[in-house]
């Protein structure tokens, strides 16, 4: 094999490992904590800690739903709650801050019932005050 044909070789290797590498590190959730904020519908932003869900599949959590089934899976983008949820309920979909109630303050009572967990389930263990503000999402 000529040099010229090592090089480039070693050149698509390089870029497909470099590829594999950057593709995992964009779907790996963050390890700290996590500010949903929605300026249109919360008055106070909520902390949400990946590091403590690591036991639950993302699709617990993160959904798209085409025909009834969640087609959404780790990797894919995450879109932002409300940009499927409204703020008012209407036909087809929950309104935003019923579908965070009911899926993270809904796990959280049954992980309490079910005497698994010690889960914030009040407000002020979620919604954080104006000092506390941080990134956003």
């Amino acid at each position: 094999m000529s040099n010229r044909a090592k090089m480039l070789v070693a050149l698509v290797g390089g870029a497909f490992i470099a590829a594999i590498t950057l593709s995992h590190a964009a779907t790996r959730a963050p390890d700290g904590d996590v500010v949903i904020s929605s300026a249109r519908a919360f008055t106070k932003p909520m902390s949400f800690s990946h590091s403590k869900h690591k036991e639950y599949k993302c699709t617990e959590c993160h959904h798209d739903y085409k025909k009834g089934k969640n087609v959404w899976q780790e990797g894919m983008e995450v879109a932002l709650c409300d940009a499927c949820h409204p703020l008012d309920r209407t036909q087809d979909v929950i309104c935003l801050e019923k579908a965070y109630h009911d899926k993270c303050e809904g796990c959280h009572k049954k992980l309490e019932r079910e005497k698994r967990k010690n889960a914030p389930t009040a407000c002020n263990q979620c919604h954080l005050g104006a000092a506390d503000k941080g990134t956003t999402k």
